[in-house]
């Protein structure tokens, strides 16, 4: 087994800065989500800043969003993950839905909402949704 230097800047898995946190699923666990959020990207931005300031609120507009839609359409707990990928944050929200998000027609005068999966679709270089019987997880991929 070689002990020289690799020669490349690559992580190994088990440096690549990750995060989890559970929620019970209250209203008030969406701004805790975000705060989540941001603790995570204050500690990544230390050793690998974001390449555009903009990533920074992108992603935090993400995960309030999602974070916000379980608590609306998922009854119960839900959990943040989040980690490093070689070209961005990969993003986890599990709630207990078995439903896939779909996209709303957004209408401002009927008092809000329908807007925040489009948005997730828009900020986010990849979006997918995994279901089973426990809920699912959505997957989103943000650039860094």
């Amino acid at each position: 087994m070689s002990t020289e230097p690799r020669g490349d800047d690559a992580l190994t898995s088990e440096e690549i800065p990750s995060r989890t946190n559970s929620f019970v699923g209250e209203p008030h666990d969406v701004t805790g989500a975000r705060l989540a959020a941001e603790e995570f990207l204050r500690d990544l931005a230390r050793s690998a800043p974001p390449s555009a300031p903009e990533y920074w609120d992108d992603i935090l507009l993400v995960v309030t969003e999602l974070a916000a839609n379980a608590v609306q359409y998922a009854p119960g707990p839900f959990a943040l993950r989040m980690r490093r990928t070689f070209d961005g944050v990969h993003v986890v929200l599990h709630d207990t839905s078995t439903t896939e998000p779909a996209p709303r027609p957004f209408d401002p005068r009927n008092g809000g909402g329908g807007i925040g999966w489009h948005l997730i679709h828009t900020l986010c270089d990849q979006v997918s949704v995994v279901a089973d019987d426990r809920g699912k997880d959505v997957h989103v991929f943000l650039p860094w």
